[in-house]
């Protein structure tokens, strides 16, 4: 378990985290379960399972890209809180 504990407080670090000696234990039974979980994982036997870097197929699910009608220049100045000339008005923001 010292290596473990070890592994924790270098962790910790990396993580620029504070631990008390009560987390540190806890932290430290906990990284150990995973690591057996790790260890039983190595057990099964994956030679026919090609490797994939997502568990499920992703595809790409956009649609075609087609001209259609936008707004008219009215349409899209009708709820404008200020407007001049066809255009948006807005506050000054650099000087």
């Amino acid at each position: 378990m010292a290596g473990t504990e070890l592994d924790v407080n270098y962790v910790a670090k990396l993580a620029r985290i504070a631990l008390s000696p009560e987390e540190e234990q806890k932290l430290g039974a906990q990284l150990g379960n995973i690591l057996g979980y790790i260890e039983k994982l190595k057990e099964l036997d994956v030679t026919n399972v090609e490797p994939t870097a997502h568990a499920v197929p992703l595809i790409n699910v956009t649609r075609p890209d087609e001209p259609k009608p936008s707004l008219s220049n009215e349409d899209a100045l009708r709820n404008a809180p200020a407007k001049a000339n066809g255009l948006f008005l807005v506050p000054k923001i650099v000087e």
